[in-house]
């Protein structure tokens, strides 16, 4: 049981680093930084709820049954986390945000100081490292210890369960789907660790034994619920990111036909390569480097080159659009095989402007890449096809 605690200690853990990759930024960020607080004491709380780890830490400290409070202790904590993370995700003016903050701190830290308190008055000589909240659930002190942990951590999960409620129908996108995942958490960890710890409990008080819903149910639906409510925070904050990233590659990609046309001509000087850099600072480079070259081969541009092949791409059934896509393209190919050759540029000197060159975003160099291609690949923009020269 020890093993798969740990293990889902860690795959919690891991998504804080993922959120903590910039640590300079991540430290100014409020909201960043009690996500991956409320992600490492989950994690801690993961870790010292393994049987492995109370029966080490009653040995260390020479007090049976210690690593109870120090779990408690922990869970009380990270409940306190979810809370704070709430507010700063809600945000608002920085003092209000900040006096909740601490009423919540103040709120649980005496939570905490109780369950201690009511630890060391409780008779609980006999370790019990699975079954601690069912065997003692009868037990004065003791009893109360573990009631008011429980209750404490229902509390915040039921907060948390009503003001996902609220914002998932006031947000769309990604932000609706992280606060859908942790509306699934928390409700796993409502009926699959709180109620079962409840119901084992009551069923002690009336003299029954139901143990088994505190220990063999309770634990794993405990880490589904963790594991579901770490997606949902972590997934609004990376996922967009990822996926522009992502986005920044494939316009990368796509954008080498042109690039190869025309890398011959002066363009900016490339930055130092490294292999952390994005692939949306890598992008930037090559599009300024794209409108630069494309700027030094303007005096070349041949209005009669591109109005015959605008009138070709027409006859063959084209539309509007791809048909100017097509004129740009053997124009600019013409043009460049024109400055490789060193020739003189044609007349009279052509005003015409790329598309291009004339709206921001990478859209249009993306799209005049592809007909580049397409030309390339039919036969037709062949001869406007160069090589870098070698120097």
């Amino acid at each position: 049981m020890s093993l798969v605690v740990y293990l889902a200690a860690a795959v919690f853990g891991l998504s804080c680093t993922v959120l903590f990759r910039r640590p300079r930024t991540a430290v100014r960020d409020p909201l960043t930084l009690s996500t991956c607080a409320a992600i490492v004491l989950g994690s801690l709380v993961f870790v010292c709820s393994a049987p492995l780890t109370l029966a080490v830490v009653n040995e260390m400290t020479g007090v049976p049954n210690f690593g109870a409070p120090l779990t408690y202790g922990m869970l009380s904590a990270y409940s306190c986390s979810l809370l704070v993370l709430l507010i700063n995700w809600r945000g608002g003016p920085r003092t209000r945000v900040r006096r909740a903050v601490w009423r919540c701190v103040a709120a649980y830290g005496a939570l905490i100081a109780a369950v201690t308190v009511l630890f060391v008055c409780a008779d609980a000589d006999t370790e019990r490292l699975t079954d601690l909240d069912t065997y003692y659930a009868n037990t004065p002190c003791m009893r109360e210890m573990i009631l008011l942990y429980l209750l404490g951590h229902s509390a915040a999960t039921v907060v948390m369960c009503a003001v996902c409620l609220k914002w998932g129908r006031e947000v769309t996108g990604w932000l609706r789907t992280g606060l859908r995942l942790i509306l699934t958490g928390a409700l796993l960890d409502v009926l699959g660790f709180q109620l079962t710890k409840y119901t084992a409990i009551a069923a002690r008080w009336a003299g029954g034994d139901l143990d088994f819903l505190s220990t063999t149910v309770a634990p794993p639906m405990a880490s589904l619920g963790a594991l579901t409510c770490s997606a949902g925070f972590v997934l609004p904050r990376v996922l967009p990111a990822a996926l522009a990233h992502w986005r920044g590659l494939g316009d990368y990609r796509r954008l080498e036909p042109l690039w190869s046309l025309l890398r011959f001509a002066p363009t900016a000087p490339k930055p130092p390569a490294s292999w952390w850099q994005s692939p949306g600072a890598r992008l930037q480079w090559r599009e300024v480097s794209i409108h630069d070259a494309l700027l030094a081969l303007a005096p070349y541009f041949d209005d009669r080159v591109r109005e015959r092949a605008r009138e070709a791409a027409l006859r063959a059934g084209r539309g509007a659009r791809q048909a100017r896509l097509a004129a740009e393209a053997a124009m600019l190919a013409d043009a460049a095989r024109r400055a490789a050759a060193q020739e003189e540029p044609p007349g009279p000197p052509s005003t015409y402007r790329l598309h291009a060159t004339e709206v921001s975003g990478t859209g249009e160099l993306v799209e005049l890449a592809q007909a580049l291609a397409e030309a390339t690949a039919d036969g037709t923009g062949r001869e406007g096809t160069v090589k870098a020269p070698h120097g």
